[in-house]
């Protein structure tokens, strides 16, 4: 059977080995964050820290840490939900396979979420959004926030639990000009439920109505999380992969409780009434910054007897929240062929901040009769993905043909490069969407949701064989210094500090004069960055460096580059101007004197002692 609770959970991994109590004191304001970070680093276990400094409730994290821990908490249900998902895309399979679908009616039938009546067996008691714990993960971090939150809200038009939304939207506690215990602020991205009924809360002028849940079974908190299937409600979810109904309750001002949370804060939502959030370190990597976002007015706090408050860290991938990604992949991997016809494999690459990276493996069957194969069915598969839900954030989207390699493993990053390298045609396979929206997160672009994707679309025949070294005749203007090999058909050069649009045309144009007349064949790709040694050190800060800070428009060049009938190439290597500019957010940087005072902990005697290495 599944979690009743968080606080069950908590004891069932205690007990076999994957959660350590922190004893000692723990200062909210970036110690607790610094420890989270430092044992995740260490792929150790979850953390309950006992005593967290200015507040009377303890505090967990890293539940999700591992790929491992996070399928042992569901052991006994994940296959199952496997088979519900696929079903979902299929359901003629239960009657072709009768027997291998014989227990999912009983998984179904947990999905199904089930109201209580709130006066018994659950008890709530009241407290103040100051009683929280008040955890700061990073130093330029505008205030607390809640990192693990449950947000969920209803249709206004077609109210009920199972037309409602539970999304994981960033909550910011205090700081800035919130009236504290009052107000807080609520951040969501584009592409999110709630976005959608709050439009129709703003069309009907009435506010909306927002329970944000924190704790509870954890499958609760990655159903919040979870892309689901068109009609696939995320309470269902949550019921079907906990093994135990979502149960709730409605208090007396009309707001949806979670009966199984640790926490639940209710509030109201007033049209166009925003207040400015932010910064915080975001799962780029990088802050995001201050922007206005709504305004959340506080009704009521409510707790369990001895709730524990739930959060976690992000910040440059990996991070806990890459687990969730992973097991979300295990979970809904099949449904992408059924939602993109033709396509067999989707990955946003995590360690470049999921949404700037995407690789994609499709289907060339136009034209099956002539023996040259090129792109042409997968660029009609890069625009259906570029246009299906939270894909369409991607940025720079590589899509090749599965008849080139059937076996080609998608998360296997430097083979997947290798194989687009060799293949491309940079006068023909590159597709430009300019002036379009990004993710909200990613200041590369123009402006705060504005900028512009790529689509790489690669099929055929290999056309070159990629050099490891860097050629004879590849040579710098003195504006550059320091090149180094990243990976087969990669190099990457150092550039001046980027300081405009003017200068950067200017070196680019000079580079092209010296390269213009070479044969360089053997490498297609050029990446200028700030720091060659760090860029150049490994594939993750190759794609980190890379992803999140350019622009497809802006900061794709090209040798010997061309427009012919508004398509663009290039007959030489491909440049990305991948050095941090002046409207990026900086990158995320933790306190140095934390990480040394946090040390305790793992000398003798500490609660982490023997953990950390």
């Amino acid at each position: 059977m599944g979690y009743k609770s968080l606080a069950e959970c908590v004891n069932d991994l205690e007990k076999h080995g994957h959660l350590i109590r922190i004893k000692e004191e723990i200062d909210p304001y970036l110690e607790a964050a610094a420890i989270h970070l430092k044992v995740y680093e260490q792929k150790g276990p979850a953390l309950l820290f006992e005593n967290i400094k200015g507040s009377k409730f303890p505090a967990v994290s890293n539940l999700f840490g591992t790929i491992e821990r996070s399928k042992f908490m569901f052991r006994d249900s994940l296959d199952k939900v496997k088979t519900l998902v696929d079903l979902k895309g299929d359901p003629m399979k239960a009657l072709k396979s009768p027997f291998k679908y014989a227990g999912v009616s009983l998984t179904a039938l947990s999905a199904l979420p089930m109201r209580v009546n709130h006066n018994a067996p659950i008890s709530f008691g009241k407290a103040k959004i100051s009683d929280i714990p008040p955890i700061v993960n990073w130093p330029m971090d505008g205030g607390a926030f809640v990192t693990m939150p449950q947000v969920y809200t209803e249709d206004i038009e077609k109210p009920g639990i199972m037309g409602s939304n539970l999304g994981m939207y960033r909550i910011q506690l205090n700081g800035n000009s919130y009236i504290q215990d009052k107000e807080i602020g609520l951040h969501y991205q584009l592409h999110r439920g709630i976005g959608i009924h709050q439009t129709k809360a703003n069309a009907l002028g009435q506010p909306l109505k927002v329970s944000i849940f924190v704790g509870g079974p954890p499958s609760h908190a990655l159903a919040a999380v979870m892309p689901l299937p068109e009609g696939l409600s995320e309470t269902t979810f949550a019921g079907a992969l906990g093994n135990r109904r979502f149960r709730y309750f409605y208090d007396n001002e009309g707001f949806c409780i979670s009966a199984d949370a640790d926490f639940v804060i209710t509030g109201t939502v007033y049209p166009q009434d925003n207040k400015p959030e932010g910064p915080f370190g975001d799962h780029l990597g990088y802050y995001s910054l201050i922007h206005p976002f709504p305004l959340m007015k506080v009704h009521n706090v409510y707790h369990k007897k001895d709730a524990i408050w739930n959060f976690t860290v992000v910040g440059r991938p990996p991070q806990e929240d890459t687990s969730f990604g992973a097991l979300i992949h295990e979970i809904s991997g099949k449904a992408i062929p059924q939602e993109v016809p033709g396509v067999t494999a989707v990955n946003a690459v995590d360690e470049a901040g999921v949404h700037p990276l995407l690789f994609a493996i499709g289907s060339e069957r136009y034209t099956p009769y002539l023996q040259e194969r090129k792109p042409q069915e997968i660029l009609t598969q890069a625009n259906r993905i570029l246009g299906s839900n939270q894909l369409s954030l991607a940025k720079f989207l590589f899509i090749c043909a599965k008849e080139d390699n059937p076996h080609l493993d998608i998360h296997h990053v430097e083979t997947f490069f290798k194989h687009v390298l060799e293949r491309i045609d940079l006068t023909r396979d590159l597709h430009f969407y300019t002036k379009t929206t990004i993710d909200t997160l990613d200041y590369s672009g123009s402006d705060l949701n504005s900028g512009s994707k790529v689509a790489f679309t690669v099929a055929g025949e290999i056309r070159r064989n990629l050099t490891t070294e860097i050629p004879t005749n590849f040579r710098l203007p003195n504006i550059f210094k320091g090149a180094k090999m990243v990976l087969p058909g990669v190099i990457t050069i150092e550039g001046n500090k980027y300081e405009s649009e003017r200068q950067a045309s200017e070196e680019i144009a000079a580079l092209n004069e010296m390269l213009k007349n070479e044969n360089l064949e053997s490498l297609p790709l050029i990446i200028i960055c700030d720091d060659v040694e760090f860029t150049a050190k490994n594939w993750q800060n190759f794609v980190w460096v890379t992803f999140t800070r350019s622009n497809p428009s802006h900061d794709i060049h090209g040798i010997n580059s061309f427009i012919e009938h508004k398509h663009w190439g290039c007959k030489g290597p491909l440049i990305i101007d991948a050095r941090v500019k002046p409207h990026h957010a900086p990158p995320l940087i933790m306190d140095s004197k934390i990480e040394k005072n946090i040390e305790r902990l793992w000398s003798k005697g500490g609660s982490l002692y023997g953990i950390i290495k």
